[in-house]
């Protein structure tokens, strides 16, 4: 009888794995609605940004500032390309501080193992997503070419699908119960369900236990992950 597979994991990225590391960040898409669409200053319209995709935020943005859904669409991968060149420049070369309390040592435990697997599903556009964790110094644990990013597409809800075709096997997607989301909002809680997989939350975010319900399980802290997760393998 064949062995399980290992169970996929796939971890958001701010308020998850790092903490106030987004000035810059909104800062290159701010910068790169500018540079596509002559807005000299862009604003962010009043909308809570946790959880949704880069693409999605910028679309919001453009939105508010009556630009047409076409224009937004055909300038999207302008935009893109844009706001990522402008965050490798003006990234900070040590986000290490950022880090939040717990996540080096959680990640270091379960990269060890053979029975686990190691991704992102995050709404960060891929090479802003690999570079903010380059700086963190935690970037390693994760594999390239694996995951689900904002670049694949603007819906959040897409992308664990995506990550467990990029994980996949024989042409066979990584199967979704043995697949888990580990985020920090309402959001991540809401794209696992789309997909029919697991979902941990942390509340290590803006959103507290009680916003969290959602999910299978909820973390007080990042430590509190390990427990939950031995009890899905």
């Amino acid at each position: 009888m064949a062995a399980d597979p290992a169970l996929l994991l796939l971890f958001d990225i701010d308020g998850t794995l790092l903490r106030r590391a987004t000035r810059e960040h909104a800062a290159a898409v701010r910068s790169a609605i500018t540079e596509v669409h002559r807005i000299p200053e862009p604003y962010d319209g009043g909308f809570e940004p946790a959880g949704r995709t880069d693409g999605e935020i910028a679309r919001l943005i453009l939105l508010g500032h009556d630009v047409d859904a076409k224009t937004i669409d055909d300038r999207a991968h302008d935009v893109q390309i844009a706001a990522c060149e402008t965050f490798a420049r003006t990234c900070p070369p040590d986000l290490s501080h950022t880090v939040i309390a717990g996540v080096t040592d959680v990640l270091a435990a379960l990269a060890g193992r053979a029975d686990m697997r190691l991704a992102l599903v995050t709404g960060n556009f891929e090479p802003i997503a690999r570079v903010k964790l380059r700086a963190a110094g935690i970037g390693h644990h994760f594999e390239p070419r694996q995951g689900g990013f904002g670049s694949d597409s603007e819906e959040r809800a897409e992308l664990p699908e995506l990550a467990r075709v990029r994980a996949g096997r024989r042409g066979e997607p990584h199967p979704r119960e043995r697949t888990v989301v580990i985020g920090d909002t309402p959001r991540d809680i809401a794209c696992a369900r789309a997909d029919g997989v697991h979902v941990l939350a942390v509340a290590t975010g803006p959103y507290g236990a009680e916003e969290l319900s959602g999910a299978d399980g909820i973390a007080a802290t990042t430590a509190d992950l390990l427990p939950l997760l031995a009890a899905l393998v």
